[in-house]
């Protein structure tokens, strides 16, 4: 698998569906046929969609491997089975949601959320960094979420991971740029995809046990809808994240956070705005408990005002 001159090898993990698949269709559609993309799964009986929207790219700039992230042997085989274990761009997008109340969320469970989100991104990482830090010349592409910078009720330990895989880049990318080596984080907001749209389908139907009637009222009766109203007002697509990502790629001096969604940046600023933490626990707090119908009125008219011309204003992490 050869870079073929100035094209670059571009490795992405979960390219099944959501926003792999489109960034890999997207890099491999690439008018200037800049990119070789090797879009990777742990399932390859799952690579029918991919295909599909590869089109005629598929065989030519966009090839497809087998790689589970949570597993040491599977990482390395699928590394060694590219060119000379060439990547010049490694794109970390696998990952795994998990939403509900903590008392009935099993040990196992959580483990699982961090054995993807997190250690398998480390995992992907420092299979590729020392050849990448050889060369003095990569990229890696992570790809985190707003709940990396800001916590969210009931997503607790999807945020937790988040959170962790936030603070492990900002830690690597100060070695990385003693070796010419970018680091840069994506982070959306909402993003309408299957597996969100599943997800709160499965997770409204289902049993708490363990957790308190309350807390299961709340969850289901103003926190899934609040989240759906959120998702409708300010959600992004999967073209939109992968829009991004390329322009991340292509840009000359890439930063290291890109928040995908303007909307979202007040959100973020009010959480530095109060060292105490307080203002955004208690706004996050009034919103959901106290301000319930308010929110759902002002994500009304924020959808009604959110036109096509603003979405696509909010995708560039300039």
């Amino acid at each position: 698998m050869a870079s073929g001159g100035e094209q670059k090898v571009v490795l992405i993990t979960g390219c099944s569906s959501g926003i792999g698949l489109r960034i890999a269709v997207l890099l491999a559609r690439d008018e200037l046929k800049r990119y070789h993309v090797i879009a990777t799964m742990r399932d390859l009986r799952k690579k029918d969609r991919l295909v599909e929207a590869a089109g005629d790219t598929y065989g030519q700039t966009l090839t497809l491997l087998s790689l589970d992230v949570c597993s040491d042997d599977s990482v390395r085989k699928c590394i060694d089975s590219v060119k000379d274990r060439h990547i010049d761009i490694l794109i970390n997008n696998a990952g795994v949601g998990l939403l509900g109340p903590v008392e009935s969320i099993s040990m196992d469970e959580m483990k699982k959320v961090f054995e993807t989100n997190f250690f398998g991104t480390v995992r992907m990482i420092k299979e590729v960094m020392p050849d990448m830090k050889k060369r003095r010349a990569g990229h890696i592409i992570v790809m985190s979420s707003v709940m990396g910078l800001q916590g969210v009720v009931f997503n607790d330990v999807y945020t937790a991971s988040k959170f962790a895989i936030e603070g492990f880049c900002e830690s690597m990318a100060v070695q990385l740029l003693k070796f010419n080596v970018k680091l840069s984080l994506i982070e959306p907001g909402p993003v309408h995809t299957e597996f969100e749209t599943k997800m709160m389908e499965e997770v409204a139907k289902m049993e708490y046990p363990g957790a308190d009637a309350d807390t299961v009222r709340y969850f289901k009766d103003v926190y899934i809808p609040s989240s759906i109203d959120i998702f409708e007002a300010l959600g992004q697509t999967p073209e939109d994240i992968a829009k991004c990502t390329k322009k991340v790629i292509e840009s000359s001096r890439p930063r290291f956070r890109n928040l995908t969604n303007s909307l979202y940046t007040p959100i973020v600023a009010m959480k530095y705005a109060d060292e105490s933490g307080g203002l955004s626990v208690h706004t996050f707090y009034n919103l959901l408990f106290n301000f319930g119908s308010l929110m759902h009125i002002t994500m009304s008219i924020l959808k009604c005002l959110t036109c096509s011309c603003l979405r696509r204003r909010t995708i560039s992490p300039d």
